[in-house]
């Protein structure tokens, strides 16, 4: 579960400092040497648990630039996976 920083990225820094797990480096620090933005997955939660849609994608002026899969990110879906340190069996 991660979001995705597209190629349309305009490298504005609008999601840098959103991002509550600092997941989001600019393009000077991708890994991959592309000229955007990254988004490293194994820190990305998608601002669950801190928003109720990543703040990167709402921050970000370019339409599409952030993309992340909307399976399991419905609020009925959200909901159901409880708070952060509960039980997940009985």
């Amino acid at each position: 579960m991660a979001v995705l920083i597209t190629d349309t990225c305009i490298s504005c820094d609008a999601c840098l400092d959103e991002c509550p797990v600092g997941a989001i480096v600019d393009n000077d620090d991708n890994p991959t040497g592309e000229d955007v933005y990254y988004v490293y997955k194994d820190k990305c939660v998608e601002c669950v648990g801190h928003n109720d849609a990543p703040a990167c994608a709402d921050a970000c002026p370019t339409e599409g630039c952030i993309v992340w899969d909307e399976v399991g990110s419905s609020k009925i879906e959200k909901e159901d996976r409880g708070e952060v340190g509960d039980a997940v069996i009985d």
